[in-house]
């Protein structure tokens, strides 16, 4: 079992890069693999609404987000971690999220993430954690993923790695996100070797409001 940890923050090694590793850390002493993605430093734009993956079932933008989604084909859950800039996620990240989620599944490529197990992780100096982790967590409540929570909102605090050494309640929760993913991986992965299918699939339908 493996576990794809993603950095969306401009700091490599910066407080976002102190959560997952704690999260990380805890899933290997549990005997699962975990990997952190750095998205990198530069700036990272969202959907255009260009159409392009229809055609090419990959973003048009040949960047990070193909590289990250090749790697999520062979996961099996994952942690999606972001700072908080003006009390919302990292924009990098959610741009990132956006052409990475869209662009999923386009011209007959698989689905990578459909009812794999995902997290989302947050830190701050002060406030916004909470407005950060919804903003990350739409992205798997369409995506028909189950969410791990953790024993609080998976948030730390500090302003430098060093200030989330101290916040001992954050990296705690840290450690129970990473627990519990372990579990839930370990669930699924006893229910198919019981022969639990995952659930059957309508084609569905697009309806607009507006005539």
């Amino acid at each position: 079992m493996k576990v794809m940890l993603v950095n969306g923050s401009p700091h490599r090694h910066g407080c976002t890069d102190r959560a997952l590793q704690e999260v990380a850390r805890t899933l290997e002493e549990d005997g699962v693999e975990a990997e952190i993605f750095w998205i990198g430093a530069k700036p990272v734009g969202g959907c255009i609404a260009c159409g392009g993956c229809d055609r090419k079932g990959a973003c048009v933008f040949d960047d990070a987000v193909n590289e990250f989604r090749a790697k999520a084909a062979e996961a099996d859950g994952f942690v999606f971690g972001a700072p908080v800039h003006y009390a919302h996620a990292g924009a990098s990240l959610v741009g990132f999220m956006d052409r990475l989620f869209y662009s999923n599944g386009r011209a007959g490529q698989p689905d990578v993430f459909r009812h794999k197990p995902a997290a989302a992780v947050a830190s701050a100096r002060r406030a916004g954690t909470t407005a950060a982790l919804d903003d990350i967590q739409k992205f798997f409540t369409i995506s028909q993923m189950p969410i791990v929570s953790s024993r609080y909102w998976n948030n730390v605090h500090g302003n430098t790695p060093g200030e989330v050494e101290q916040d001992a309640e954050g990296l705690w929760t840290m450690r129970q996100l990473g627990r519990n993913m372990a579990w839930l991986l370990r669930s699924i992965e006893a229910g198919r070797a019981a022969g639990l299918e995952p659930p059957a699939q309508e084609p569905g339908a697009r309806t607009n409001f507006i005539r």
